[in-house]
């Protein structure tokens, strides 16, 4: 049944269409008091073709037509297919046009009607290209005293500048969805506008302007502005404020965006933001919004990261609030809470605040998972955790989680990030492990799948894979194994490579596979004898110190200290027994020793 709403609206619509001036304005104030907002009565004037007449009217001379156009489309567009169908009816230039227009109150509902049209991407791309960014940026520059007076002691023409910046901050925050908006945007001038509207005192213009500050937070350039504007302080400010949910969780993305970098996070801690983060994530009655949690989370996570803020969250008793959020059902707050504790678990106190707290099997189990991020944090965690020897006991126990099995199986995954992680725990999984070697070799294709990670094209992928096998190599029957599935071409094939971090883990590899059979010899007949005396060079002391590892146990065989001399390593040498790290030192002088004693036997 169709209700009576519908035809009054049609009737109307034919008023507009057929009816002179003062019919139209009629009509419109009409339409203007119907509830806009059902879809019945959105059709209603779409099955009529009342859009093309309300969109047309937005060319006339005529302001009241104009105004009441507007109105109607202002409260119709909130609704993705008219939104739709006036973008295709080429209403996105006519709206950016009267953006323009002296009537104050005509460019407040031109700004409103953009923002809800250009949730859509084909809106989005004619507003830039029909260079309306600028003018939109344009309206948001109004008089400080309007934005930092109360509502109540403003007059009118001052309500209507913080109208205008308002819908113009909602039209920017609907816009920021583009990376090329973002760019324009920030040519255009808007950093210093938008760190200006933040300041004000009326919540309905904040909310919108830090929602497109951490929309614009994707740019590096936008955190580097954002900082320097002094934005992190007002945010810091807004985050605190409780009666807010929508406002809070823009607040907490936009740190959790803008603290990849070290000096926001400083910023961060020094306005006092750390208490608020973790006062949200500790409130029962905020565990429902999802979206603000997982902003709160991520704000956490990333500011941990400094080692300063982690010890003020170690003071607030962080741990025991992010455990107490791995149940939770929601995989983008799970990710987050996860990459929080990977950073808390940097220090060794709070491995044993998460064992205690029941964390472990909690965090195993997410590893069934399919979630790419939350898979790429899960193991850094547990990277931690195994360094702890009571909680590697309750990692490996294969009755009850099974964890190592579990990490291992990540390696299968696609994504290179999710790869190298799990390459990463297990090296201390392996290396803490009750029986490390027979733990490994009852993993059925596990040591195959390892070695067939070497011809991975991501070198932290290889790096990683490197590390897990360097401690794989120092148990003889699985060197045996992976020796039989190649595993020493595969890493000499990487031996010319520019990557600091792989040269370290390779060499190390490399060191610990020479022990088992001709290794040593295949490995000198390969040519990886050379490129390692060249990592010698390499200002990396942690580089220094696997290639002299290397060379140390290719030393002895006879054919690569030969190979050894004739490339130039004993300057190399003698310089490394002078360093201060004891593992260079006597791995240079074994080398050396090794080629004095082939020298003294062919003397």
């Amino acid at each position: 049944e169709v209700p009576t709403e519908y035809w009054h609206i049609q009737k109307l619509v034919k008023f507009m269409k057929t009816g002179n001036q003062t019919a139209t304005v009629v009509a419109l104030c009409c339409l203007k008091d119907q509830d806009l907002t059902t879809h019945i009565n959105q059709q209603a004037i779409q099955d009529i073709g009342g859009l093309e007449v309300l969109v047309n009217l937005l060319e006339t001379k005529d302001l009241k037509c104009k105004i009441g156009s507007m109105n109607v489309l202002q409260a119709i567009s909130q609704s993705r297919e008219i939104a739709q169908a006036i973008t295709d009816l080429g209403g996105v230039p006519l709206l950016i046009k009267n953006i323009c227009d002296p009537a104050r109150d005509l460019e407040i509902l031109a700004a409103e009607t953009l923002a809800n049209v250009c949730r859509l991407r084909k809106a989005r791309t004619i507003v830039r290209k029909s260079e309306g960014i600028p003018k939109i940026v344009d309206i948001l520059d109004v008089n400080s005293h309007c934005l930092t007076t109360n509502w109540d002691s403003l007059n009118e023409d001052d309500k209507e500048y913080v109208m205008l910046a308002k819908g113009g901050a909602r039209a920017l925050w609907s816009l920021s969805k583009s990376r090329r908006n973002i760019d324009v945007m920030k040519k255009s001038g808007i950093i210093p506008l938008l760190a200006k509207l933040i300041r004000s005192v009326h919540i309905e213009v904040v909310i919108p302007a830090v929602a497109t500050v951490q929309a614009c937070s994707v740019d590096p350039s936008y955190r580097l502005a954002i900082q320097t504007e002094g934005m992190i302080k007002d945010i810091v400010r807004h985050v605190s404020k409780p009666a807010k949910p929508e406002l809070r969780q823009y607040c907490a993305a936009a740190i959790f965006k803008c603290a990849e970098d070290p000096l926001t996070r400083d910023m961060v801690r020094q306005a006092g933001g750390l208490d608020p983060l973790l006062e949200m994530a500790k409130d029962q009655n905020l565990r429902e919004d999802k979206p603000l949690l997982a902003a709160v989370t991520g704000a956490i996570w990333k500011c941990a990261i400094s080692e300063e803020n982690c010890i003020r969250f170690d003071q607030l008793k962080t741990v025991d609030v992010l455990v107490s959020l791995l149940e939770d059902e929601s995989e983008e707050v799970l990710a987050n809470v996860v990459g929080a504790l990977s950073e808390c678990l940097k220090f060794q106190h709070n491995r044993e605040t998460l064992r205690k707290a029941g964390g472990i099997p909690l965090l195993v189990n997410l590893l069934n998972y399919t979630y790419p991020p939350l898979l790429e944090n899960v193991p850094m965690v547990l990277k931690e955790c195994a360094k702890e020897p009571e909680s590697m006991r309750i990692i490996e126990d294969p009755i009850s989680l099974d964890g190592v099995r579990l990490i291992w199986s990540l390696l299968k995954n696609p994504s290179p990030k999710v790869q190298e992680n799990a390459a990463w725990a297990l090296v201390p999984c392996i290396k803490y492990a009750t029986d490390s070697g027979e733990m490994v070799r009852c993993f059925v294709g596990g040591l195959e799948l390892i070695v067939s990670l070497l011809k991975s094209k991501n070198n932290r992928v290889l790096a990683a894979v490197c590390a897990a096998i360097a401690v794989i190599a120092q148990d003889r029957e699985n060197l045996a194994v992976i020796t039989d599935h190649g595993v020493i071409p595969m890493l000499v094939s990487h031996v010319y490579t520019q990557d600091e971090l792989l040269r370290e883990h390779l060499a190390n590899a490399i060191a610990y596979s020479c022990s088992w059979g001709s290794n040593c010899k295949e490995l000198g007949r390969l040519g990886a004898i050379t490129p390692l005396v060249g990592y010698m060079a390499d200002k990396n002391k942690d580089v220094h110190r696997t290639a002299a590892l290397a060379l140390f146990y290719l030393s002895k065989n006879p054919f690569n200290c030969i190979t050894m001399h004739e490339s130039g390593v004993v300057p190399f040498l003698l310089k490394a027994v002078a360093s201060e790290d004891e593992q260079t030192q006597e791995a240079a002088a074994g080398c050396l020793c090794n080629i004095r004693k082939l020298a003294l036997e062919a003397e």
